[in-house]
């Protein structure tokens, strides 16, 4: 999964500082909205919202806006009672495994859409399971690794139900049961260490390298043309592309 957290980590700095934080501060707001309409205003209660909250504060969403988003998804009539889960399974170039997670409220748009991305970037839709069974949900929350002693953040997050914590590259990756994601990620802040991100992901089972810049700019493509479309809330690959080839190719 280290290529997978590289890739995390350069689309979380591109997220914080770029030009389309209205569109993504647009999509965690639908997000909120969706798991407060679902399962209550009260994050306590409802470990959906409370991942969602976790996310959108990690891209430095204001609290306004987060509470904003609980209102209205909780509120008679909302606009987040007009959306629908839906996720989208498939491959990208060298035979990498995607999964696509969208909210929309026109199922037919959507898949359209995925299915034109997929093709126009040397890859292809599959079935409803079709790589699903390469990945498992966890909570990640991703430290930045500079200045940061490894045993020192191990103790710090193992009480709070951490399963492990792994180098990658500039970062550290700790990893949980989903319902230990806000637990975790509280033990961190407290202990003075900088959270990069904290968010639910499927994490793959299994990698498929990527080492050409040829290939790896192709798979970059499809991840990042999918995470563009309106629809699409999270991409997930099973790709591992060293950090100075992916690097060069996000540039």
């Amino acid at each position: 999964m280290s290529g997978h957290s590289k890739w995390s980590t350069i689309k979380h700095k591109k997220g914080a500082a770029d030009a389309k934080r209205g569109k993504l501060f647009t999509k965690l707001s639908r997000a909120i909205m969706v798991a407060a309409k679902e399962g209550g205003s009260d994050p306590a209660t409802n470990a959906s919202l409370a991942n969602a909250v976790e996310k959108a504060r990690s891209y430095s969403m204001p609290k306004d806006n987060i509470d904003r988003a609980i209102a209205k998804g909780s509120g008679e009539g909302s606009d987040g009672a007009a959306f629908e889960t839906v996720v989208y399974e498939g491959y990208g170039p060298e035979g990498v495994a995607v999964i696509v997670e969208a909210l929309t409220d026109n199922r037919n748009r959507t898949a359209a859409d995925v299915r034109h991305l997929f093709s126009k970037h040397g890859g292809n839709l599959g079935a409803t399971g079709a790589v699903a069974w390469q990945f498992e949900r966890r909570g990640v929350v991703l430290v930045a690794a500079d200045g940061v002693d490894e045993d020192e953040l191990f103790l710090a997050v193992a009480d709070a139900g951490a399963d492990d914590v792994e180098r990658d590259g500039s970062v550290f990756q700790i990893s949980s049961a989903p319902e230990q994601l806000s637990t975790v990620r509280e033990a961190v802040e407290a202990a003075g260490f900088p959270v990069e991100s904290a968010e639910l992901s499927m994490v793959p089972k299994v990698t498929v390298e990527i080492g050409d810049e040829s290939t790896a700019k192709r798979v970059v493509c499809l991840v990042e043309g999918l995470e563009d479309n309106d629809d699409v809330q999270d991409v997930y690959a099973n790709f591992d592309i060293p950090e100075n080839v992916l690097e060069a190719v996000t540039a």
